[in-house]
């Protein structure tokens, strides 16, 4: 298994988290793991060549990089 599909593994168990902690704990927090989650998946789908996924995945972060902007004000 290469440094790539792990990534991919370990983002998508942190996305799990990053959903439990938002419902059950702390929402900035929960983002900011949803968004650190993203970043580590996204070279996989790149390189794959799955815009499609890279396109929601960057508009999904957007959104966090929102959400952890007007928390920090």
């Amino acid at each position: 298994m290469d440094l790539l599909q792990r990534m991919r593994i370990v983002g998508s168990g942190l996305i799990i988290a990053a959903y439990f902690i938002t419902l059950n704990l702390d929402v900035v927090t929960g983002v900011a793991v949803h968004l650190a989650a993203m970043i580590i998946s996204v070279p996989y789908f790149i390189k794959s060549k799955a815009w499609d996924v890279v396109i929601m995945m960057t508009f999904l972060m957007t959104i966090g990089a929102g959400r952890l902007t007007t928390a920090a004000i």
